[in-house]
C-alpha cells in the first residue's frame, strides 16, 4: 500500500476486474467508503460488506460481471488528480465521460460526489477519477 489510497483502490478494482475475480478486498477509510458507496449507487459494483480483521477494517466488494456478452465487460477506471499534481475544475468545466455514460468523482467542499451532483449544486472541486 502506498500513501495514495484512492489510487490503491482503483488499481485493486481494475486488477480484480481484468483477472475476472468476483471479489476484491480493500482497506477501509472514510474516503474509500464514500467512493465505494458512489460505485454501488451508480451500479458499477454489486455489493459491499465491511470486514474486521485484527483491529483493521476492510471493505469486501463484489464486482459486477456480464457473462452473456460476446465481449468481456471491463470496468475502466482512471485516476486523474494525484498527490504530486492536483487537478481542480469549476462546475462549468467538469468533463463529461462518454457523453454522460461514465462518471467523474469529485472531492468538493460538500464532500465526495459525482459530476452530476456537482453540476446540480453548482460547485466544483478536485477531480479524483473517471469511471466508465
Amino acid at each position: 500500500m502506498s500513501s495514495d489510497t484512492i489510487a490503491d483502490i482503483i488499481t485493486s478494482i481494475r486488477n480484480a476486474d481484468m483477472n475476472r475475480k468476483g471479489r476484491v478486498r480493500i482497506e477501509s477509510t472514510n474516503i474509500t467508503e464514500k467512493i465505494v458507496q458512489i460505485l454501488l449507487r451508480e451500479g458499477f459494483i454489486e455489493n459491499v460488506r465491511k470486514h474486521q480483521e485484527r483491529n483493521k477494517s476492510f471493505l469486501v466488494l463484489t464486482l459486477r460481471h456480464r457473462r452473456n456478452w460476446k465481449r468481456p465487460y471491463s470496468l475502466n477506471l482512471k485516476r486523474v488528480s494525484r498527490p504530486g499534481l492536483r487537478i481542480y475544475s469549476t462546475y462549468h468545466r467538469i468533463p463529461r465521460i462518454l457523453g454522460g455514460m461514465g462518471i467523474v468523482i469529485l472531492s468538493t467542499s460538500r464532500g465526495i460526489m459525482t459530476d452530476r451532483e456537482a453540476r446540480l449544486e453548482r460547485i466544483g472541486g478536485e477531480i479524483l477519477c473517471y469511471i466508465w
